[in-house]
């Protein structure tokens, strides 16, 4: 597998990779639980986020003995960059994503992002399109359509899919541009210190519009929302982010994101064993289409020289 020039890939950072993806698998299972039981849920993203700046920052602090920071404009500017897209806007689209949609259905949506990067790397010209790729684009489009449209991929032209799947969709988009602002943001910062202000900026954006609506009576929240709220920080955020940042360094955008395929399978597994929610064999069929086209199209990039 092609790695970035100059740095150094070994299996740790495939182990890091599929750790971050369980663990993205299990914040769907949080995520549901949060939208479910609270009627305005931005608290627990900020909280989260705020959490995880903390673990982070004190991480640092045993690790290298300081903080790390931006130090120009521009580096201040690509970390704000991650919090709105990644952390702000990403949050927003999944906690009341998650109100309407069940938590299996949802990461199968999300499982398009890979295809997302890729296109995106096309537009910039950082990747050649080949006939393969654009197939598994078209498969990958075809999966996402049945698992929107809850079996039916024609419902989208019906106007029968609702602002829960419109929302979730937000979620993959956001996603897109936090990878390629991430990439841009490793280039210069380490992965820890790109997390570390990107969840504390967020953490803000979010505190500043939970307490707007009115959604900030933690007191009243039950044990299996501290719970989803000490997950999401710990193991969701600090840990994961930080682990994908790294993996985008060493492996670049497009191949690390192929892991993103199995963030669908842990949470339909997950949700399965803990939710205890079941699919329908049509939005599994879509989801395999999904994952399918995102095989095709992630493995068989071509970097532009």
């Amino acid at each position: 597998m092609p790695q970035q020039a100059g740095v150094s890939v070994d299996s740790t950072t495939y182990l890091k990779l599929i750790g971050a993806m369980f663990m993205w698998g299990g914040t769907w299972i949080a995520g549901r639980i949060v939208a479910q039981e609270l009627t305005a849920p931005l608290a627990v993203p900020a909280i989260r986020f705020l959490l995880a700046g903390l673990a982070l920052a004190g991480f640092a602090l045993a690790t290298e003995g300081r903080i790390p920071r931006p130090e120009t404009g521009r580096e201040w500017g690509i970390v704000s960059g991650l919090a709105m897209t990644g952390i702000f806007i990403y949050a927003v689209c999944f906690f009341y994503g998650l109100k309407h949609i069940t938590a299996g259905r949802g990461a199968l949506v999300v499982a398009l992002t890979p295809v997302l990067v890729a296109l995106g790397a096309w537009f910039l010209r950082q990747e050649r399109m080949t006939p393969v790729k654009l197939a598994g684009i078209v498969i990958a489009m075809i999966g996402c359509l049945t698992v929107v449209g809850n079996g039916n991929p024609l419902a989208l032209l019906h106007g029968a899919v609702g602002i829960g799947e419109w929302l979730i969709l937000g979620c993959a988009l956001c996603w897109t541009a936090y990878t390629f602002i991430g990439r841009q943001a490793t280039l210069s910062l380490s992965p820890l210190a790109a997390t570390l202000y990107a969840s504390l900026i967020g953490a803000l954006l979010l505190g500043v519009t939970a307490f707007l609506q009115g959604g900030t009576e933690i007191a009243e929240w039950s044990w299996r929302v501290w719970a989803s709220v000490v997950f999401l920080a710990i193991g969701g955020t600090a840990l994961a982010f930080t682990w994908f940042a790294d993996g985008v360094k060493r492996l670049g955008a497009s191949k690390a994101s192929v892991f993103v395929n199995l963030v669908p399978v842990f949470a339909v597994l997950q949700a399965a064993v803990l939710l205890d929610e079941r699919l329908g064999f049509a939005v599994l069929g879509g989801g395999l289409l999904v994952i399918t086209g995102v095989w095709l199209t992630t493995n068989f990039s071509e970097r532009t020289t």
